[in-house]
């Protein structure tokens, strides 16, 4: 795009988490952000619609594979086994990530910092993970993180604990460096056709720093000087700028919605064994208050060890860590005391505030189940009925739409879902899976996650005079790959986009972990070795 020699880059998907028009706009207005602004002025830009639920773990996942959650499987931060839980992870997305399927083509990428790829399956190429990953994460090859700390110096998937202040700021900073410069080290490498690099910090800026303007400027400006020295590094071909959800205020109330189940005699809860456990005791014990905000470190150190519930007081012990429960565990699923939601005995509960939903406890389906196959339908049509009539103390209504899940969700993955799909009014209210008393209380955070993200695309493969018209998440993966002349698969639920020249749908073969991982074949081998990733003994 820069009017320099081809380096062998064809198409750059660069992922800016939490990113819209409502943030983009005024910085782009001021001429902070000169290399977006530049991909913004040459190609065609449109409001990109998310999924429900539009929250990183499940979303990047769908915008990768091009499926919707019931065909991938991740919903949420948390998979659940029963009534026991973990973080997700690589192994629970069940469908061909794009650079996987380019692999079949014989096409290289480099992958950096995209949620939920740890730990990777081998491909040709190199993948950095982030999100959700542990510190130290698994990449692809062997080694590649070394190689990358050996020039960089450092890199770190998360800041480090307890930074705040100024420091908070610069070390927002320099995460967003070490990802371009880690992408433009293995790009080096590799001279990958495609390339995939992801920025965390645009979302957290607001999550942590709520309203702090000077904080997501800088966060910004950083991440376009990247994006700046990545082109002209790179050079690529096409360029896609996308987002898997927008953000903004929240201007609502906070709904607990297992407390207003349990007004209604739908929910139990139990002061014994049983239920998800309370984690107040082990943050009294750290000194800690019972709304400390717990870091991304600890997502990342349960998704190291595969921590379950079941299992924490162990680790908790053996390790002698001050905290480590996941945040949307320990304030959105257990009370701020003894009591919790007894989910064997309740008939209907909210496991995870962030999947949107509300759990029917199906006999047969569910380890405990108390509704039967034959009353599930009718329950289910309460349960909808009642949350649809659910209001705010001012009177106005706490959702948009409350449906049964398979009218969001298809595929093989949909019964591990929620049953009933809550969409919060204009995502202005805050779900809570939370037990404290009340039905309503103030909002917790000052920022939430919106439903429109940002789609921009630029470069040789894009018709700039072509109409996006209304672009969804599941449209990403299909239209990069065909601006690599590489045929979507015909599971993918999204489209062409219409800016992008069409290339026909070809079957795939199903994804299964073992499939994948058989694909290392020889030639991913002899690449890798001639880079010094992996010994060859036949050199």
């Amino acid at each position: 795009m820069t009017g320099q020699a081809s380096t062998g880059l064809k198409t750059l998907l660069v992922g800016l988490d939490g990113a819209c028009r409502e943030v983009l706009d005024p910085l782009l207005a001021d001429g902070r952000l000169p290399a977006l602004a530049s991909i913004f002025e040459d190609g065609v830009v449109a409001p990109l619609e998310s999924q429900i639920p539009p929250w990183t773990p499940s979303a990047w996942p769908s915008m990768y594979t091009g499926v919707n959650p019931g065909k991938h499987g991740v919903f949420d931060f948390l998979t659940f086994q029963g009534y026991d839980w973990r973080v997700v992870d690589r192994s629970h997305v069940r469908e061909h990530a794009l650079w996987e399927l380019l692999d079949r083509r014989g096409l290289t990428s480099v992958v950096v910092n995209v949620p939920v790829t740890a730990p990777p399956l081998p491909f040709d190429g190199a993948l950095l993970p982030g999100y959700v990953a542990p510190e130290d994460p698994t990449g692809h090859p062997d080694g590649i993180l070394d190689r990358v700390r050996d020039e960089l110096g450092e890199y770190r998937v998360y800041a480090p604990e307890d930074v705040t202040g100024d420091e908070q700021v610069e070390w927002y900073q320099r995460l967003v460096r070490m990802r371009g410069e880690a992408f433009r080290v293995l790009a080096d490498d590799f001279e990958p056709e495609f390339g995939f690099l992801q920025f965390q910090q645009t979302d957290t800026v607001f999550h942590e720093r709520p309203r702090d303007d000077a904080a997501a400027r800088a966060v910004y400006q950083t991440v376009d000087d990247e994006l700046a020295k990545t082109l002209a590094a790179c050079d690529p071909d096409t360029v896609f700028v996308v987002s898997d959800h927008g953000i903004g205020p929240l201007e609502g109330r906070e709904f607990r919605v297992n407390e207003y189940f349990r007004d209604r005699g739908l929910l139990e809860t139990t002061r014994g064994d049983g239920g998800m456990p309370s984690w107040t005791a082990y943050k009294r014990a750290s000194g800690e208050d019972d709304d400390t905000p717990l870091s991304q470190r600890v997502v990342a150190a349960a998704a190291a060890l595969g921590i379950t519930s079941r299992r924490i007081g162990t680790v908790l012990g053996s390790l002698g860590l001050r905290e480590f429960v996941l945040e949307h565990v320990s304030t959105d699923t257990v009370r701020a005391g003894t009591e919790r939601v007894d989910f064997p005995s309740s008939t209907v509960y909210m496991r995870s505030r962030t999947e949107l939903g509300v759990r029917i406890n199906k006999a047969g389906r569910d380890p405990d189940g108390v509704v039967s196959p034959s009353e599930f339908a009718s329950v289910r049509a309460d349960v909808v009925s009642a949350l649809r009539e659910a209001r705010t103390p001012d009177g106005s209504r706490v959702f948009d739409e409350v449906a049964p899940a398979e009218e969001y969700f298809h595929g093989p993955y949909v019964d591990e879902a929620v049953d009933v799909v809550a969409v919060p009014a204009d995502f202005q209210n805050f779900l809570s899976a939370s037990l404290n008393g009340d039905v309503f209380a103030d909002a917790p955070e000052q920022w939430n996650h919106k439903l429109y993200g940002v789609l921009a695309l630029a470069g040789d493969a894009v018709d700039a005079d072509a109409d996006l018209a209304q672009p969804h998440l599941f449209d990403v993966a299909p239209s990069v790959l065909a601006t690599l002349d590489v045929p979507p698969s015909d599971r993918m639920d999204g489209e062409q986009l219409s800016p992008v020249e069409s290339v026909s749908p070809e079957q795939y073969a199903s994804f299964t972990a073992s499939l994948a991982a058989a694909e290392d074949d020889d030639a991913v081998t002899r690449r890798l070795s001639n880079l010094g990733y992996v010994e060859d003994d036949d050199r």
